[in-house]
């Protein structure tokens, strides 16, 4: 477990530096990518929903609002269309991280984690623990990233990354982008409530998992 979240420690540190960077230059912050959605209001609903996933797959590599976005998905693009581009946008940004760790993070760790055992026993820990960890990541900016590395690079099944990160992504985004849907300027009170929500669930989440794992170490 510790050489697993040595990984987590440094993976985070990279994707928060990135968006320190992006909150200085001011690089798709959230009122830059208001004015974009508003701007194209009146332009093809396609164009909308490219706008969407393509930030959403950005947000793979520069830090994006991820929940903000979704709900302001749903504020111009209505529900149902709202729903289909986040999730699209979510899945292709979760499969390319596993893919690109999958093909390069295995060098990643052996620089890391010189010792071969050490190595083994961290992908061997988070096979066991990964699946609860991505259902749980949206707790935390740039965890969502930082698990779908740590799933192509320690090979976890595909099948069981898909499985998760679907779980974790769907209910996210139904909820997210409803809350968007029937919130207006004059009325934002619906978002709020369904980010402190949202927030506050996925939280509570992540305390009971790593108290409940804290204690089974301290067992031994």
């Amino acid at each position: 477990m510790k050489e697993m979240f040595k990984i987590m420690l440094i993976l985070f540190v990279v994707f928060t530096t990135i968006f320190i960077f992006a909150k200085i230059t001011g690089l798709l912050s959230l009122e830059q990518i208001e004015g974009w959605l508003t701007q194209t209001r009146n332009a093809p609903t396609i164009y909308i929903m490219a706008i969407v996933i393509a930030l959403l797959f950005l947000d793979l590599f520069v830090t994006v609002p991820t929940l903000s976005l979704i709900m302001l998905s749903g504020y111009f693009l209505g529900y149902p269309l709202a729903v289909l581009a986040s999730v699209t946008g979510l899945m292709i940004a979760g499969c390319s991280g596993y893919l690109l760790s999958f093909l390069y993070g295995s060098r990643v760790l052996r620089f890391l984690i010189k010792d071969d055992e050490k190595r083994e026993d961290m992908k061997s820990t988070f096979h066991k623990h990964g699946f609860a960890m991505i259902l749980l990541s949206r707790a935390l900016p740039m965890l969502p990233e930082v698990t779908a590395c740590l799933s192509g690079s320690t090979r976890m099944p595909f099948p069981k990354f898909l499985a998760a990160w679907s779980l974790s992504s769907v209910p996210y985004v139904l909820i997210a982008a409803y809350s968007g849907s029937i919130s207006s300027l004059g009325n934002p009170m619906p978002a709020i409530f369904t980010a402190i929500g949202i927030t506050s669930v996925l939280w509570l989440g992540w305390f009971l998992f790593h108290r409940k794992h804290k204690k089974i170490a301290a067992n031994g």
